[in-house]
Formats: structure tokens, sequence, C-alpha cells
């Protein structure tokens, strides 16, 4: 588990190549090849943004109320007058200061009528606002500097989020869900996710392509995760993993393991570390997080049939696998 995170903040943004860096990645490898690294992230750079294909045509911008953050929300918010709008918070891979490193996926989930706020400056893709950072952190005993973003940082979406919501005069007065907020994140993000889950205004986390370490290992310089933190869960979670050759899975795997104290999910798509975020509308785990998030933050029944009952859509028919715990 210490190499994953060190792979991955060796680079700070993320693109879709350096995800799928093989598991026997070390550290040192990681670091070797620049020239590829910057070619894969100038093709991403190319992709358009997209409105995601929900009911809610999605848009991304920056706030000048929130800065160091970036916003998914949909264009048009008047639909969400009675106060119906739920809010994510995000953290990135490699616990990056990229909010638009994974921007096909959170755009595909505010489509479907959720506020997305990912830590990070607008670094990615079209309409990028700040500077693109080629980060190269250097390795001391064995362990990184600090992350890029802070779980505080990523905690702070949902202290904005509740902020502006009663804050006359806000776009967002009045419309959104205070009582449906969730904390997802991507590696090391999903660890920030992780120390947030005990938040008691958390209502669920995903946990993508993450897990805590299983040899106990602080390999990040101020983002200390035990296995204990598993105890702050507190509401239905679901880790989300790339299948065996996800250098994660056997930390996410052990961590599913432990919990039975919430529901909780464990769902499998053999695509490695870097799961779908780079493909058109955030790919399937995309629609497997809207699904999540729309039976776990509004109801949603139908939704539900993703995760649970014997036929479930993630339980044959496709190559995903699931397992589920008081579910």
């Amino acid at each position: 588990m210490k190499n994953w995170a060190l792979v991955h903040l060796a680079f700070g943004t993320l693109s879709a190549a350096v995800l799928a860096l093989p598991v026997t990645a070390t550290a040192q490898q990681a670091d070797f090849d620049a020239e590829a690294f910057r070619r894969a992230q100038e093709e991403f750079n190319k992709v358009p943004n997209t409105a995601g294909d929900g009911p809610y045509p999605a848009m991304v911008e920056a706030d000048p109320g929130l800065p160091g953050h970036v916003i998914y929300r949909p264009r048009d918010l008047s639909p969400f007058a009675d106060g119906t709008l739920p809010v994510l918070a995000w953290g990135n891979g490699g616990c990056a200061d990229d909010g638009t490193a994974h921007r096909l996926h959170l755009a595909q989930i505010a489509s479907y009528g959720y506020l997305v706020v990912a830590a990070g400056e607008w670094r990615s893709g079209p309409g990028a606002t700040a500077p693109r950072e080629q980060a190269r952190r250097s390795i001391e005993d064995g362990r990184l500097p600090p992350p890029a973003t802070t779980t505080e940082e990523v905690r702070a979406g949902l202290d904005w989020a509740l902020t502006e919501n009663r804050r006359a005069g806000s776009r967002y007065h009045g419309k959104l869900a205070e009582n449906a907020l969730g904390v997802a994140g991507h590696s090391c993000g999903g660890l920030q996710a992780i120390q947030i889950a005990a938040d008691p205004r958390i209502k669920t986390v995903l946990v993508h392509n993450s897990g805590i370490y299983n040899d106990g290992v602080q390999a990040i310089s101020n983002l200390t995760v035990t296995k204990d933190m598993l105890e702050g869960f507190h509401t239905p979670v679901i880790y989300i993993l790339g299948g065996p050759s996800d250098i994660a899975y056997p930390n996410g795997t052990d961590d599913f393991s432990r919990v039975n104290h919430v529901p909780i999910a464990l769902a499998n798509l053999p695509v490695g570390h870097g799961g779908t975020f780079s493909q058109p509308m955030g790919g399937a785990v995309a629609h497997v997080s809207v699904d999540w998030l729309e039976w776990q933050l509004k109801g949603d029944p139908v939704a539900a049939r993703t995760f649970v009952g014997a036929n479930c859509r993630l339980c044959s028919g496709s190559n995903w696998t699931i397992e589920r715990k008081g579910m």
C-alpha cells in the first residue's frame, strides 16, 4: 500500500495513464518518464468538459467565495427551490491540487441533481483558470511531504455549501438539502473521505480505489489513517475497486471485511486502479456512483435495485461483482 500512495503523490495531478501504472511500480519507478506523463496529460486536457447525461445539464465553475475549489452543479438551479439539491464533497486522486482531475465523473454526478465540490484549483481541461503543475515531490525516509490538498480542505466544501444555503442573496439560498450530504474520493482522496466519514452531517461515503494501509505504515506526511478510523463510519458506505489488479485492492477488501456495524457494499469492476474516470460521462463507475447517491441521498428505490436483491443489477450480467453486508 505504501507504494500506491507514493505513486500518486509523486505525480500530483493524475491522468488516466498515470492511474494505470503497474502495481509493481516503486516510488522511484513512478518518476521515470516525465515526457510520457506530459503527453498523456495534454491528451486528456483536450477532452471537452461534458454536461453529463442526467436530467439537469451540468456546468463547472470556480467561485470567488471558495478559493482553491472547483464546483460542479446543474446549470439551472430553479428546479431545486424547495431545498432538494444534495451536496457531495470530493477528494482527488493523489490528494492532488486539481479539482478538475475527475471532471467527467463529477459533472456526470452533478447532472443528476447534485452540487459537487472538489478540493483544488481548476487545472485541467478546457477553461482551466490555473496553470497545470507537474508536481515532483521528494521522498525522504520513505515518506512523502504533505498532500497538495488537505482533508480539511475537502470538508470545507461542505461547510461552504451549508453557509451559502443560509445566506440571503446566494444562488444556492434555500436550494440545498442539508440532510443529504455525502463525501467521496479516489485513491489518496478516498483516505480523505474515510477521515471525514465520522462527521455527523455525512449521510453516505464512497471510497474509490482506496483503503487504509494494511501494514499500518504512514507513507504520507500529515495524513494519518489507521484501521480504527473505520469505526467512524455511521452511515451506509460503498467501496468501488478496480479488481485484483487495482493496487488498492488488498487494502479496500480488508477494510470491507472489518466493517460490520453499518450497511456496506464492495463493488468491483476489473479495470485497475484508474477506474473509468477518464471515459465519456465518467464511464461505468460514474453510473454506479450516481445510483448509490440516488438511493442513499434521495431514497430512490429504482436506483437501489443496482445494489440490493438477489437479482441486483451488479449481481449478474455484467463485469461487476458485488459483496454486501447489513443491506
